[in-house]
């Protein structure tokens, strides 16, 4: 385990945070200018090495698993980063999807976190996508698929709570876990799409639901022409362009240059991206002035060890 858990937070926050001042610009704009590195301002205004909720959230669901499990108080994490800016770059949001802000503003009223997330199909946006990687170091040396998916499907609920979301989650998830194991791209690819899919079949989920997830579970995203990838903040366009970006590269700053270079949501591909590269290719891999120039990486690489010696104990 040694670093791989700081390696992949910084990996979701550098990629995050590559993507933020370009966010909205189109795959023909990143194409006449692409990102190579660092950039400030532009689509949000903010300064250099600044990240967004997609690191936030993800680093609110850090802290919480560096104490327990407990999916009240993951959700009390998002409500304090909502409202007095908890885990944000510079001390306030700037930056929240329409349906994590109904659900955390459902939490605010004293609703439960397993209830509290919304349940409708125009409810899949990658809100919970972007924010569930740390789960995965969580459940690492779990042996009972049924209660990684039930986990996963709690935690994507908070704010997430249909199917199609929590599926995402549940393969990346799945995924993230072989990296973590140190298996190679392909054999990890390849593990998450046969337990994905028998899975699946075991429970009976919904066929139209699972035949949405063919171009992952039963093809290799990977062949994919690039023109076939859409990086929008549609929870399956983000879950197949991160596939894509990191099966298609060979570091980690390839990784995350490609997610970002896709225009559109911009700084979520990026993080999503980010965390299977950064556990994959290691933080050595990540360049250094990438690290240096991100906003809080001293706070980061202590919540880092603090999960990181939570899991060892």
């Amino acid at each position: 385990m040694e670093n791989k858990v700081k390696a992949g937070i910084f990996g979701v926050c550098i990629g995050d945070a590559l993507g933020v001042p370009v966010e909205f610009k189109d795959r023909e704009y990143l194409k006449r200018f692409p990102v190579i590195g660092m950039l400030e301002y532009m689509s949000w205004n903010q300064p250099k090495g600044t990240w967004s909720d997609d690191s936030s959230l993800t680093l609110c669901l850090t802290e919480a698993l560096t104490k327990s499990y407990d999916l009240e108080k993951i959700g009390q994490s998002f409500v304090q980063w909502v409202k007095f800016g908890h885990w944000t770059a510079h001390g306030r949001l700037f930056d929240i999807g329409g349906t994590t802000r109904h659900a955390i503003a459902r939490l605010i009223k004293g609703e439960s976190a397993r209830f509290s997330g919304n349940i409708f199909e125009e409810d899949n946006g990658n809100g919970s996508l972007m924010r569930i990687f740390p789960l995965a170091y969580y459940l690492k040396n779990e042996k009972d698929i049924q209660k990684i998916y039930q986990t996963v499907k709690e935690v994507s609920a908070i704010t997430h709570g249909h199917f199609r979301s929590v599926f995402a989650c549940f393969m990346y998830v799945i995924f993230a876990i072989q990296l973590i194991k140190g298996k190679n791209k392909m054999e990890a690819y390849q593990y998450m799409q046969q337990i994905a899919l028998e899975y699946s079949d075991s429970q009976g989920f919904n066929l139209k639901e699972i035949g949405l997830f063919d171009r992952v579970l039963k093809n290799d995203i990977s062949g994919y022409p690039e023109g076939e990838i859409k990086s929008g903040g549609y929870v399956l366009h983000s879950l197949e362009a991160s596939l894509w970006c990191f099966l298609n590269s060979e570091s980690y700053s390839e990784a995350v240059l490609k997610a970002v270079n896709l225009g559109e949501d911009t700084d979520t591909t990026g993080a999503i991206t980010g965390g299977l590269a950064g556990i994959y290719y290691g933080y050595e891999d990540i360049p250094q002035d990438w690290i240096l120039e991100l906003v809080r990486k001293d706070d980061i690489e202590q919540l880092c060890d603090e999960l990181q010696q939570k899991l060892m104990n």
